[in-house]
């Protein structure tokens, strides 16, 4: 069915001349009645046009739920070739690779990766609590699995910060449970399902270590799944970017804070849970006696020589082809420095000891932590997902090619899944890395394998030559590959001009991430931005609407100037939604705005006519002299409460353009606006309602069943002016005649109407 107009042209006009003007006019001028007007109920010179809608789609549960069920059963040759493209991708783009334009890039992108992961790799094991050697697995094989699963052709997937922090905490929130300490790295736990599982009869820190994080990774990755097979990629949109900012920024305060005891050689306890942040300074200001000069000094040496360097790649990035490695120079100087100086024996300094080359047989998750660890993994795999989907899609629009988030979702879970069985922790996109493999022309997730390879090279023949690396070096690199986050503290007056209320949220979530624990302030974040919205929403902005001279426009008149109001008519806008949050609002803003509270003038002419009835039962006229001073008392003027309101409108207009739903409370306050206005004899039309509230005016009766005509809801606010209008020009005329009709010429009176002057019939 089509949508037609209808044209229904109610006129009393006099003359052709007059047809021709009205027919004249725009169609703007047109209303969509809740109820349908009849031609005595209509102004004069008024076209009633009204939108003929589609027949609704008829919806069965039923058959929607057997078509999709027909669609996933369908099982043809078509069909599982569809099904493992879209499950990896890579047999879909990598039959279409072109060796001649796309292997160079991604061959120089990857080896670049590769060069920078290798520090980041053993830094970042510091940070989750873990050996260097369980990072570069980590690294080594969430890359092969996301070129297979993955639609994003620029996301490196790997060891990130926060996620790493978050680990870490675990991890040693579980160590302590255990029974181990961050100083009895030789003591063993006799019993562990780790050792057994090993055979070697007992397991320690480090091994309870791994087995902690890799559990851990696998129910990351098995939630990562659940959320992508589920379709329930929508839930990262309540993760806003002030709020992943400011989490971020607090994440990077307390990675700083947590690596600051490596950078001054300082044994103290790691802290966890609420104030963690303040008693790991308090910690580091009672101990900073005995500091470590040596780490101290090539700590101090190393920030001098990174960071400089970094803010010289970042800010000619436009102008040189590849980043200076700087990261990695500084690792093998300072690792050959220590080595032919002997730190670790001459300075106590720590280094990061024997890496062991190779792979270590697989293995399965500790099932006996899964009910210690089901919390800790949700928000480590709702950051995880949130940081991967919202970069793939950044460079997805950047390089003009789709990115699917479910499958991302997926994608990133199987990184976390396939993993934990090759002891590796958790892992995401990490932004710096993506960023450097997109600045150095990747085209396709095979700079990927190519970052794998040289990863591979460390873990069979490199990684051994790190045994004299400082970890104070490694607490270097990690605090400065941190910039990105901290940078956030010079765009706060620029966001704070932009929008208060989403720096109060940025703020809010770095504090509460900081000072409480991260896992918290993710969650007090969320609450606290969800809340911003309710908030917006609950007391939303409420103006009166002017008209542009000459226009049919209308608009805020606080906000602009040389507006005109029009006479007799208040046009009031809510810039939200009607709800059952916002209902007392509406109504206290609107009286307000309007100046007229129709409950406060009804009630107190009711009680001015109650005290005229009074008083009018006690009086007794037995004779002509009472009579005649009735007569008297006639005439003279009656007492102020019980003269009708005077009020300087006689129509309401609603501007419910910003108005996306009502419920059946704001319904219900629709309904008593209408009434209440009616009561002191003032109409009440509403404007610009889309469909789906026109569909709740009409099913709710807002006007009320005995109105078949209603009160109307109309396309425009200009449309709704004109009514007005041409209905109060009308309701003039027929006063005017009414009066006429009831002028006695035999008497020196006027009839009086049994109902009050200040009320209407409804039109």
């Amino acid at each position: 069915m089509t949508a037609t107009l209808h044209g229904c042209l109610f006129s009393r006009l006099s003359s052709p001349g007059a047809m021709e003007e009205t027919l004249s006019q725009k169609s703007g001028q047109s209303k969509d009645a809740v109820g349908s007007l009849t031609p005595e109920e209509t102004p004069a010179n008024f076209i009633y046009v009204k939108l003929e809608e589609y027949e609704p789609a008829d919806f069965s549960t039923k058959e929607l739920i057997r078509k999709k069920a027909r669609e996933i059963c369908t099982c043809d040759h078509q069909t599982i070739i569809t099904f493992f493209c879209r499950l990896f991708p890579v047999l879909d783009w990598l039959p279409r690779y072109n060796v001649k334009t796309q292997l160079l890039g991604d061959v120089i992108s990857g080896l670049l990766v590769g060069i920078v992961a290798i520090p980041q790799s053993i830094s970042y094991s510091l940070l989750a609590n873990q050996d260097p050697i369980y990072g570069i697995y980590t690294n080594f094989f969430c890359n092969i699995i996301y070129v297979a699963v993955a639609t994003s052709r620029h996301n490196f997937v790997g060891s990130f910060g926060v996620l790493c922090l978050m680990i870490g905490q675990s991890v040693n929130r579980h160590l302590q449970l255990a029974g181990y300490s961050d100083n009895n790295t030789g003591s063993s736990l006799v019993g562990n399902s780790t050792s057994i599982r090993n055979g070697t009869g007992a397991c320690d820190r480090s091994c309870y270590a791994i087995t902690v994080a890799l559990s851990l990774s696998f129910l990351v990755g098995l939630y990562q799944i659940l959320l992508g097979v589920l379709q329930l990629g929508f839930v990262a949109v309540y993760l806003s970017e002030p709020l992943l900012s400011g989490f971020v920024t607090g994440s990077s305060l307390t990675i700083i804070t947590s690596q600051m005891k490596y950078l001054l050689g300082l044994k103290i306890p790691r802290h966890e849970g609420v104030g963690s942040f303040i008693l790991t300074w308090v910690d580091l200001f009672r101990y900073i006696q005995n500091t470590n000069i040596c780490d101290l000094v090539t700590s101090l040496v190393a920030l001098a020589v990174i960071v400089p360097v970094k803010e010289i790649n970042d800010r000619y990035k436009e102008k040189m082809k590849a980043p200076f490695p700087i990261e990695l120079l500084v690792v093998i100087v300072a690792t050959v420095i220590s080595y032919y100086f002997n730190f670790e024996e001459r300075y106590k300094s720590a280094v990061c000891g024997n890496i062991p080359t190779g792979f270590r047989k697989p293995t399965l998750p500790d099932i006996n932590l899964f009910s210690s660890l089901a919390v800790d993994a949700l928000p480590i795999a709702v950051i995880g997902f949130a940081m991967t989907v919202s970069l793939a899609e950044i460079f997805g629009k950047k390089h003009g090619y789709t990115v699917r988030a479910n499958q991302e979702m997926i994608a990133i879970g199987m990184c976390n899944l396939v993993p934990s069985f090759f002891y590796c922790f958790a892992s995401s996109a990490a932004l710096s890395k993506t960023l450097l493999k997109e600045s150095t022309g990747t085209q396709t997730q095979v700079s990927g394998l190519v970052t794998s390879l040289v990863l591979l090279l460390v873990l069979l023949w490199i990684a051994p030559l790190f045994y004299s690396l400082q970890t104070s070096i490694l607490g270097v690199v990690t605090i400065a590959n941190l910039q990105g986050g901290l940078r956030k503290f010079r765009d706060t007056p620029s966001m704070w001009r932009l929008s208060k209320l989403d720096t109060v949220v940025w703020w809010t979530t770095l504090l509460s991430s900081t000072l409480i624990t991260t896992e918290i302030g993710l969650l007090v974040g969320v609450c606290f931005s969800l809340l911003c919205i309710i908030f917006r929403t609950q007391r939303p902005r409420a103006t009166l609407l002017g008209k542009v001279s000459n226009t049919e426009i209308y608009e805020d008149q606080s906000t602009y100037k040389q507006l005109s109001s029009i006479a007799n008519i208040k046009i009031f806008r809510f810039e939200s939604s009607l709800y059952y949050a916002n209902k007392d609002y509406f109504k206290a803003v609107l009286y307000q705005k309007t100046g007229v509270n129709p409950i406060l003038l009804a009630a107190k002419h009711q009680r001015g006519e109650a005290q005229t009835n009074a008083d009018s039962g006690n009086s007794f006229f037995g004779t002509r002299f009472g009579c005649l001073k009735e007569t008297k008392k006639r005439t003279e003027k009656p007492p102020a409460d019980t003269c009708p309101p005077s009020i300087d409108m006689h129509t309401l207009i609603l501007d419910c353009g910003a108005m996306q739903f009502i419920d059946t409370v704001g319904l219900s306050v629709l309904k008593e606006t209408h009434r209440d206005y009616k009561e002191i004899g003032v109409q009440v039309l509403l404007a610009n309602c889309n469909p789906s509230i026109r569909h709740w005016l009409r099913e709710g009766g807002w006007a009320g069943g005995t109105d078949s005509g209603g009160q109307l809801a109309f396309h425009s606010v200009h449309d709704a002016v004109q009514f007005a209008e041409r209905w109060y020009h009308v309701q003039q005329e027929e006063s005017e005649e009414s009066k006429d009709a009831l002028w006695d010429p035999e008497d020196l009176n006027f009839q009086v109407s049994s109902q009050p002057s200040y009320t209407r019939n409804n039109f």
